[in-house]
């Protein structure tokens, strides 16, 4: 809404709706709707506000899920949240995250907790308030988890003591059928209990997961041991494989439960960086007060080897401090007076005085924190063929062990050998390492990108950022240091440099550009006072048109000035350019005729790390072009320097985006780096982009991966840190599948026992997990 036309218009529209009252606040921006449920749905309110011309913002929540033990599940719960009307859910099985976008018009936090309830799972909603809570419930979860394993392995115990005298040669049974059946009786509904528990729930909601498959293999064997033992049978029983699959699977469940604990480890870390209370200014005296209790414009003080704990700027003091876990940089940034500072980062030596300007969820801290969760709750597309296996995967499996029991009992009359093979095939199946495969690998790869100053928005792009074979980059802010200065003052004979740098600094006044702001840089350290301007005109990227006491001028690049009729010294400008330099003309211009008065050149160096930096993107097999809108000769002077040798110069801001579609039409796969709110068009029509962390808001919002290090070096460690992430998804599906595809076919064969079918099942998600978790060794830099 941009005025109350607007309210006006979308409250006509509602109340023209039956059984609806409705008031539309334009200040709030909020329609306040009483409506009868039997003549209006929710959804009819939201689409006649879209008929109209608006929207109803979306709204975001994460859910802490529990109950969860495989792929399955994780796809059952994600199919009914999307089933509900306005809801967009993707469901993390490492985490046991859901993140949902919903319209609050039509849905609540309450129904989608209660969906995920009614399909037999636990859900509760995560905010900062209630984070620490939630790890300290995941704890107590995980040892009472213990304590029921260490249970079901001690009554285990004499039946592996059973097994070692067997494969010993001794067959006696050292066990009576009486106590064997007392001991997996515990096992199966004692431990066990929860296999039934959560395969209960998941049936009744109408999916199947992991826990149908364990507790249908392992009742089968329990069972057919009992039938034997109450029939008298002359058979083998079997409840050594019941028990022991049981306890090897509770073991594997927790052995993944830490493992997966260990995937979040980045965010954790992230989290108790910030100190729980602050040293603060009041009324004249300094207090210690709880962190949560800071706001905005308070006074704080950092002593030496103290973590900040809000941002703010620095009013008084000088220190060197700590920014690595911000930026990923290990040399020490140094502050002053008017500096900005930052949440969490450390103060390494000096007092400092800092005035808050940004606490709690308002920090640079809590955007990394947000970011990061984001990135690890979404998906890749990678991830779909797994997420398509994993929803059919049970029923398949369930199958296969029906005709495993038929055809073997068929083939060999032995109804014994097909019941075993039967389980073996139930309790080998994994659609956990499915699941876990490509999550994992991403929120440990974004972790460690978070730490080296690498923030990337969601898994596709982290995904896409391997195919990169064009890098697309800008010049000022990206190669260069983004400073530039003037370093030539050259005037017309009627002209002195005072009047000249006056006149530039008085048309460039108020202009965000990095030109501009040299120009104004240079006139302020000189102490020139700014004129009056009037009828002030720009052409962006090009000049500026103004008057000045009755004068009019003309600010900008030779090519502009030469438009508008000026005579031009070409043998200078050419000088200056071959340097690598930029210059601008200033003209004035007197009826019809224009007459140049001066040029100014100015020059920004290329940051240290530029040439090395394109060299390592080129080693990576990816082609390098640079955009800008400079002359010719000063972007061939700098792209020779940077070793770039695609470039197009004279390129406004609103064709760089053309020149990426141009490039993207021509088949190849295209990487953007920029920094300015120029650079955004461009970024936004790459397949993927790059923005420099100091750069413009609007340039960071339209990126996909946000540097928190102002060094082109970082976009080369983005696409290694993507190339290893996917590495490891690749190894981590091949891994899934191929255990599958050749596990399966083996149970059914009868060449696995059900125990040891169990212990793979068990071992192959920790298996997938533990592989994910060696992109922890991954390097910035190498």
């Amino acid at each position: 809404m941009t005025c109350a036309a607007c309210a006006a218009r979308i409250e006509k529209n509602l109340n023209k709706l039956p059984g609806v009252h409705a008031a539309v606040n334009f200040a709030n921006e909020k329609a306040l709707i009483k409506f009868d449920h039997d003549s209006t749905h929710p959804e009819e309110l939201v689409q006649s506000i879209e008929k109209a011309g608006f929207q109803v913002p979306e709204q975001t929540v994460q859910l802490q899920i529990s109950g969860m033990t495989c792929a399955a599940c994780a796809n059952r719960i994600e199919t009914v949240l999307n089933e509900i009307p306005g809801v967009r859910a993707i469901l993390n099985p490492a985490a046991e995250i859901a993140y949902i976008s919903f319209n609050p018009a039509i849905t609540s936090v309450e129904q989608l907790v209660s969906a995920v309830e009614k399909a037999g799972y636990g859900a509760n909603q995560i905010s900062d308030d209630n984070y620490v809570k939630e790890q300290s419930r995941n704890q107590a979860a995980y040892r009472k988890e213990l304590r029921i394993f260490w249970i079901s392995a001690a009554l285990t115990v004499p039946f592996m003591l059973e097994m070692i005298m067997m494969l010993t040669g001794n067959h006696n049974n050292l066990l009576p059928y009486w106590l064997q059946w007392l001991l997996a009786t515990l096992i199966q509904f004692w431990p066990g209990r929860r296999f039934y528990i959560s395969a209960w729930r998941t049936l009744r909601g109408g999916g199947a997961n992991m826990d149908v498959l364990i507790a249908l293999g392992t009742s089968m064997a329990y069972l057919f041991s009992t039938a034997v033992i109450i029939l008298q049978l002359d058979q083998h029983v079997y409840f050594e494989a019941s028990a022991m699959i049981i306890t090897l699977v509770l073991l594997g469940k927790l052995m993944e439960t830490r493992a997966k604990r260990k995937t979040s480890a980045a965010i954790e870390t992230l989290i108790k960086l910030q100190p729980k209370t602050a040293r603060v200014e009041r009324d004249g005296e300094i207090i210690e007060i709880d962190i949560n209790s800071l706001k905005n414009e308070d006074i704080f003080l950092v002593r030496s080897g103290e973590s900040l704990p809000a941002d703010g700027i620095v009013i008084e003091g000088s220190s060197s401090i700590n920014e690595a876990m911000l930026t990923g940089e290990s040399q020490p940034v140094t502050k002053q007076v008017g500096a900005k500072v930052y949440a969490a980062t450390q103060n390494q030596h000096g007092l400092l005085k800092c005035r808050v300007t940004g606490v709690g969820k308002n920090t640079q801290l809590a955007a990394i924190i947000r970011l990061v969760e984001i990135a690890q709750g979404s998906k890749a597309p990678i991830q779909r063929m797994a997420d398509t296996v994993s929803g059919i995967f049970v029923p398949i499996v369930i199958g296969i062990s029906i005709l495993t029991l038929g055809l073997t009992w068929w083939l060999t009359g032995h109804f014994v050998i097909a019941l075993i093979n039967a389980v073996a095939v139930l309790v080998i199946a994994c659609p956990c390492a499915l699941g876990l495969a490509t999550p994992t690998a991403i929120m440990v790869g974004t972790g460690r990108g978070a730490q080296e100053g690498i923030l990337v928005k969601n898994a596709t792009a982290l995904e896409l950022a391997e195919k990169i074979q064009m890098l697309v980059v800008d010049k000022t802010g990206t190669l260069t240091e983004g400073h530039p200065s003037v370093t030539d003052i050259i005037v017309a004979d009627e002209v002195n440099e005072h009047d000249l740098l006056q006149i530039a600094a008085s048309l460039e006044q108020g202009s965000e550009h990095p030109l501009a702001k040299a120009v104004s840089q240079y006139a302020s350290s000189s102490k020139i006072r700014l004129l009056a301007i009037t009828n002030f005109a720009s052409v962006t990227g090009s000049g500026i048109k103004a008057d000045i006491d009755n004068a009019s001028y003309i600010l900008g690049s030779p090519k502009f000035l030469a438009e508008k009729g000026a005579v031009l010294d070409q043998q200078r400008i050419t000088a200056l350019q071959t340097e690598g330099k930029t210059v601008v003309g200033v003209a004035i211009q007197i009826n019809e005729s224009v007459r140049v008065i001066g040029y100014l050149a100015i020059a920004d160096s290329l940051r240290e790390t530029s040439i090395k930096a394109i060299q390592r993107i080129q080693n990576l097999g990816i082609d390098v072009m640079m955009l800008t809108g400079d002359n010719p000769t000063t972007a061939a002077a700098i792209a020779k320097q940077a070793g770039i040798k695609i470039f197009h110069a004279e390129v406004s801001p609103q064709n760089k985006a053309a020149e990426i579609e141009k490039i993207k039409a021509n088949g190849q796969f295209v990487g953007m780096v920029g920094d300015g709110i120029n650079d955004a068009p461009a970024l936004a029509a790459a397949n993927v982009s790059f923005a420099i962390g100091a750069g413009s808001d609007i340039a960071i919002e339209a990126a996909d991966i946000t540097l928190m290090r102002n060094d082109l070096m970082s976009v080369a460690d983005a696409i290694s840190l993507s190339r290893s992430t996917l590495h490891k998804i690749r190894q981590n599906l091949f891994f899934a599948f191929f255990y599958n595809i050749l596990g399966i076919p083996l149970a059914a064969a009868g060449m696995l026992s059900p125990v040891i079918a169990g212990a793979a099942m068990a071992m192959s998600s920790v298996s997938v997990i533990t592989n994910s978790l060696l992109l922890k060794r991954w390097r910035a830099g190498v």
